[in-house]
């Protein structure tokens, strides 16, 4: 994988649960992503305290993992030039109120908590988390 040309998202459970996986994945493709890695899984609450493992002296994290384990995510490896920054662009602010018009976060999240997508915020950590969910045999680029 090519560093800083790759990025991981989820699709969290509030967008599963609302049948928005694929607009979210068809906004992403239109914004000039390729999908190279992708698949629905449900994360145990053990899985998503490991991968949400940076944040766990946070007040939020317990709430977190409960939330990220409740039900079906999507996890996806990305690639485009930039990907990190696009992607992050893409996705908008945390916060849907704040998130900018046409946004994936504006467009499809409930709150902050329930904002539709994880995105990766670094190129190293792009890599981390897709090795989290994919093995090398599961990405196409």
């Amino acid at each position: 994988m090519e560093n800083g040309n790759i990025t991981f998202t989820m699709i969290k459970p509030c967008a599963v649960k609302q049948e928005k996986e694929f607009d979210i994945l068809l906004d992403i493709k239109n914004a000039g992503f390729k999908i190279i890695a992708l698949k629905k899984t449900k994360l145990s609450k053990e899985q998503a305290q490991k991968f949400y493992e940076i944040h766990k002296d946070r007040p939020f994290y317990k709430e977190l993992c409960d939330f990220m384990s409740s039900g079906p995510i999507y996890a996806a490896c990305l690639k485009k030039e930039n990907a990190v920054n696009d992607f992050r662009k893409l996705i908008g602010n945390t916060n849907p109120e704040l998130a900018e018009k046409n946004t994936i976060r504006k467009k499809y999240a409930l709150s902050i908590q329930e904002n539709a997508v994880h995105g990766s915020d670094s190129n190293e950590n792009a890599s981390i988390e897709t090795k989290f969910f994919f093995s090398n045999l599961e990405i196409f680029e």
